[in-house]
């Protein structure tokens, strides 16, 4: 492929691709940190969802002064003192918010397994058996969390997170890798 085959996004990113490959570098990084440290990894998490409730709910409560009429003021009011509350109970107790989210992580995850097998079962689309198996794991997954809980909340959600930085920063160094081949123009 020609270089002007190419959008202008990925010229761009090919002209600073190192910044896209140090970033998914330092994500690996975080990411194996937080699988070292997973329970660490869950109250800082929990810590940074409090203050960005916190900050949210006072913003929606600056919004509710500027704005005086009478459904806006309620309605920013609310989901400020929302914001606020949830916040500072996220920031005063981050292990049982972790627990309350945990479980409802497993719930989820036991739910949506069982509907993603159903749903597959009775469409079959074509390959069928990844969407199978998707469903499966995601089901089994979410009874290991749920029948680990209350101990699983320690550690389960600095877990994903690592995983997730992992594999967001794995991302991106493919991305970076795959855009430095783009030839020079």
């Amino acid at each position: 492929m020609t270089p002007a085959l190419f959008p202008a996004g990925f010229r761009e990113l090919r002209r600073n691709w190192i910044w896209l490959f140090v970033l998914g570098i330092l994500l690996i990084i975080l990411g194996v940190v937080a699988l070292i440290d997973s329970v660490t990894a869950t109250v800082i998490s929990m810590l940074f969802f409090g203050w960005v409730l916190l900050i949210a709910g006072i913003v929606e409560a600056v919004q509710a002064f500027r704005h005086r009429n009478g459904s806006h003021i309620f309605l920013h009011g609310m989901n400020a003192v929302l914001g606020i509350v949830v916040g500072l109970l996220l920031l005063r107790h981050p292990v049982a918010a972790a627990m309350v989210i945990t479980l409802l992580l497993a719930v989820y995850f036991t739910v949506a397994g069982v509907f993603r097998i159903m749903s597959v079962l009775a469409l079959r689309p074509p390959r069928w058996g990844w969407a199978l198996a998707d469903g499966i794991i995601t089901f089994i997954l979410g009874v290991l969390v749920w029948v680990r809980w209350p101990s699983s909340s320690l550690w389960i959600i600095g877990l994903f997170i690592g995983i997730d930085l992992i594999v967001v920063g794995w991302s991106e160094v493919m991305l970076a890798s795959a855009v430095h081949q783009i030839p020079q123009e």
